[in-house]
């Protein structure tokens, strides 16, 4: 959803609030390389088979590992209500 944004700082990368939501520092969230690339991905109208295909593609990862990240990173971002 809007209001927040990715930033890279040092070797890592930060989920961090933007305009209205930018008191809200609980919404701040770290992830690593791959959870900055399924960022990318969730600005795009996806469903999580495409965003696994797409994991896949860019990662030496099976599908059942995939999906398991998958719900997990996005199950994170729901509970710091970073989307809907």
């Amino acid at each position: 959803q809007p209001g927040f944004a990715l930033k890279e700082v040092a070797d890592s990368f930060v989920i961090v609030p933007t305009g209205a939501n930018i008191v809200d520092f609980s919404a701040m969230i770290t992830i690593n390389e791959t959870g900055a690339f399924l960022w990318e991905c969730l600005k795009e109208d996806i469903t999580t088979e495409e965003l696994c295909d797409k994991l896949c593609g860019e990662y030496e990862v099976d599908r059942e590992t995939a999906l398991a990240d998958i719900e997990k990173f996005i199950g994170a971002l729901k509970s710091k209500k970073v989307i809907d």
